[in-house]
């Protein structure tokens, strides 16, 4: 049988009295961001088809850029999801540990959410799918704002304001260029050892 305290995570907030905040809050995280990106890892296999006619639509994306979509490798993709999934999940961790109140993980999970809606604006902008969007208003979205709704009720969420937007975005993108540099970096290993 599960107590109380081990499914809200109560915590002592540093003589402030106690608060609340059920698991999914926090460790719910890195589930929706993990289905998520299963639906990114399934696209991407047929990602490439649509990279001619995105070109034509296109012409003023760099072509580096389209040689890099034309030409992305699934297991490659797998390793930078695997990379990205270490920071969710250690910043799930860490704000269930601290029962929502870690700035690394309230920061993720701004990023988690502002992400989803560069997913609905790749969308518009290619006026059809692309990988990511299916889950965004089903999932990302939704759990971000009911995650935070939770926070703010317990008394937890940090002021997000503009700047906080920024830096949630901005460390979703770093994290994920970082995870595919690393993943190339490791990709590219492999395949001279077995060339």
């Amino acid at each position: 049988m599960t107590t109380q305290g081990e499914t809200t995570g109560r915590f002592d907030a540093g003589g402030e009295g106690e608060a609340e905040v059920p698991a999914w809050v926090t460790l719910g995280l890195l589930g929706a961001w993990a289905l998520h990106d299963v639906e990114e890892l399934l696209a991407m296999r047929h990602w490439p088809a649509r990279v001619p006619e995105l070109r034509e639509r296109f012409p003023q994306v760099p072509d580096r850029l389209w040689r890099e979509m034309a030409e992305v490798d699934v297991r490659r993709f797998g390793l930078a999801m695997a990379g990205v999934g270490l920071v969710v999940g250690a910043a799930a961790v860490e704000g269930r540990r601290t029962g929502g109140r870690s700035a690394a993980y309230q920061s993720v999970l701004d990023g988690f959410g502002l992400h989803g809606l560069v997913h609905l604006a790749q969308s518009a902008l290619v006026r059809g799918y692309t990988p990511g969007v299916a889950t965004t208003p089903l999932l990302v979205l939704p759990f971000t704002l009911a995650a935070r709704t939770r926070l703010r009720r317990a008394g937890l969420l940090r002021p997000a304001g503009a700047g906080g937007a920024a830096l949630g975005l901005g460390l979703a993108g770093v994290v994920t260029a970082g995870a595919h540099v690393v993943a190339r970096r490791l990709d590219g290993g492999k395949r001279k050892r077995a060339g």
